[in-house]
């Protein structure tokens, strides 16, 4: 069997540097560039695979939460960016974002706002237009299930009450809590959040569904209403 010399990285061309450095130190040793130079696998005619990749981090503060909004369009942008590419690094880091979020399936109990805040991760951060949820629970404060109601633009989304409060019937749940998100990270509710909230809270009063909380959404945090005691 003939022997091979090992491979020193400085050798090696520069777009090939970071998958051999991975596999001689590993996944832990390779930069956010590094990682992001994998995904897109070559460069330019004068850009290598790495430069293109801070190049794209560049564009986002080096900030992996602003890269995972990117949008495969929003990609393509940057030169060398071709679909495929694009759809690579779209995935990755939708799957980082899945890995942080996952929770073994088990029945959820809310005893406080964090609680939902938490529980609503999955669905709603690095999310860029705005939703609307509810999240419906049983007598013992244990998640039934938690449904869409609406899904809106950058800035607004509409909460029909007949709608949210059907689900909840069919459902059986005895309260829920109001989710929805601000895209723009502004934790202070609207007029038009305030509104919603004191109507809702008023039918459920009337069905027996007592509305506990309407918690505003964003990456960085939350605001609850039951926190402070505006339910």
């Amino acid at each position: 069997m003939e022997k091979y010399e090992s491979i020193k990285i400085s050798a090696l061309a520069e777009e090939d540097r970071p998958r051999e450095k991975l596999l001689l130190k590993g996944r832990a040793s390779l930069s956010d560039a590094e990682l992001v130079a994998i995904l897109i696998g070559s460069g330019t005619k004068f850009l290598s695979a790495v430069d293109l990749a801070k190049h794209i981090l560049s564009s986002v503060n080096n900030d992996l939460g602003e890269l995972a909004k990117l949008s495969v369009k929003d990609l393509q942008r940057f030169k060398g960016i071709g679909e495929a590419k694009a759809i690579s690094i779209v995935s990755a880091m939708e799957l980082g974002r899945r890995r942080k979020v996952f929770e073994p399936q088990k029945r959820i109990k809310v005893t406080s706002s964090s609680d939902i805040y938490n529980y609503m991760k999955s669905d709603l951060m690095d999310e860029t237009t705005e939703s609307f949820y509810i999240v419906l629970l049983n007598r013992a404060n244990f998640v039934i299930r938690k449904q869409l109601i609406s899904k809106g633009g950058s800035n607004s989304t509409l909460a029909d009450p007949k709608m949210i409060f059907k689900h909840a019937l069919d459902h059986m749940a005895s309260s829920m809590i109001l989710v929805h998100n601000h895209p723009s990270g502004n934790l202070s509710p609207s007029d038009a959040d305030r509104k919603l909230t004191n109507k809702l809270v008023e039918v459920g009063k009337n069905l027996e569904v007592l509305v506990l909380d309407h918690v505003i959404f964003t990456d960085v945090g939350y605001f609850s209403f039951a926190d402070e005691a505006l339910i």
